[in-house]
Order: C-alpha cells, then sequence, then structure tokens
C-alpha cells in the first residue's frame, strides 16, 4: 500500500525520499519505457528546454532509453533539437526509443568518446548536457571537465543524483555530489544555480550549473 499523502504529512522530509525513490527506480516510466527520473525534476527540465531552447541534449547515460525519449517529444513539440546518446552500455534500450529519429546513439565510455561528440556538434549550436552516468567522484568529474567545453555562455550543465549521501544513503560515496564542488572551485565559467531547484525535492542538489 503506497503512502496517503493526508496520513503522511508529519513524516520526516528523509522518509519522503526514500519513498520517491523507491518508486522512481522500481516503477517510474515514460510511455510504457522505464524511466529512472524524478517527475519534479524533469519538469524543470521540460521548462529550461522552453526557455533555452538548445539546439543540441548531450545526455550521458541512458539504461532503458526513457528520458531520451521523453526529450525527443519534447523537442517535437518545439520543432527543433537532437539528442546524442552516450553510454557504456546501451543493451537494453528501448526499441521506441532507438527508432525516434532525433536520438543518435554513441556507446562507450563517455570520457573517451568527448572527441566523437564534439564532432559531431558545428559552432552554431546551443548545447545542453545531462550527467548521469555512474555517479563516481572520478568519473562524474571526468566528464564535467571534457563537456563543460560544449556549453555556451547562459547555457546548462546538469549532473543528476548529487543527492547520494547528500538527501539519500545511496549510491558512491564521494560521489557526484563533492564532483561538483571540486569542478566548482577549479572553473570559474560555471555557477551553480540552485533556482532551478525551486520545488525543493530535488535529486540534484547543487547540479545545476550555469555557464557565465
Amino acid at each position: 500500500m503506497p503512502a496517503i499523502l493526508e496520513e503522511s504529512k508529519s513524516l520526516p522530509l528523509g522518509e519522503v525520499l526514500k519513498t520517491m525513490q523507491d518508486r522512481i527506480v522500481t516503477k517510474t516510466s515514460y510511455f510504457g519505457v522505464p524511466t529512472q527520473k524524478n517527475p519534479l525534476d524533469f519538469w524543470v527540465y521540460q521548462e529550461m528546454l522552453n526557455e533555452l531552447k538548445p539546439t543540441v541534449l548531450v545526455e550521458i547515460g541512458n539504461k532503458f532509453g526513457g528520458s531520451a525519449l521523453a526529450f525527443a517529444h519534447l523537442f517535437d513539440l518545439i520543432g527543433q533539437g537532437r539528442i546524442i546518446a552516450v553510454d557504456i552500455d546501451q543493451s537494453q534500450i528501448h526499441a521506441a526509443t532507438r527508432a525516434h529519429p532525433r536520438i543518435t546513439f554513441l556507446e562507450g565510455d563517455a570520457t573517451e568518446l568527448a572527441g566523437k561528440v564534439r564532432e559531431m556538434i558545428g559552432p552554431e549550436d546551443d548545447v545542453l548536457v545531462i550527467e548521469d552516468s555512474s555517479h563516481t567522484y572520478e568519473n562524474t568529474l571526468s566528464v564535467l571537465e571534457n563537456y563543460s567545453s560544449l556549453v555556451k555562455s547562459g547555457g546548462y550543465f546538469i549532473v543528476e543524483d548529487s543527492i547520494c549521501y547528500h538527501g539519500l544513503d545511496v549510491g558512491p560515496r564521494p560521489g557526484a555530489y563533492e564532483a561538483i564542488e571540486r569542478f566548482l572551485e577549479t572553473n570559474d565559467d560555471f555557477e551553480c544555480d540552485r533556482s532551478r531547484e525551486s520545488f525543493l525535492i530535488t535529486w540534484n542538489p547543487k547540479g545545476f550549473l550555469r555557464r557565465k
């Protein structure tokens, strides 16, 4: 039996986050494709896509492909945009996602593929990057260092799952949160835009990085 709002108002936030995490990991889907995304964050993503209208979205970490398909549908509505989907293993990508013409798949280590991704992006492109791979400190920092230059002034690099040990006791430690802090210490071109966390509950604390 799922938690019911009127009976759960006194639950500590930590218990609410655990309940949401279980739902996100085990049951959440988009058009039938498993999609391990906090829906509050995804609502913010669609606001950002409409506001910024990037021509390329680089999604690093695709799993089943639910979010890539959702982004492709949003680009359909906007009337422009394409997705470069990068993951070390894309064997579980759903057929509906593979079939969408706005999505190009690259399988392999994201850091090693950074040059290939760069070749697929033109000087006129406005790029949004979403990092959702292993969430380890080393890998997240490497992806930040290798892909952040794709983002133009006013654009965003979003690091997901920085909630690991900063809201939920799951995942790598140190992880994405610590990688974000280290990246910002050594890179003055980006700032943390916490206004994008306006639902309060986010799986990406400090993870909305805006290029100045």
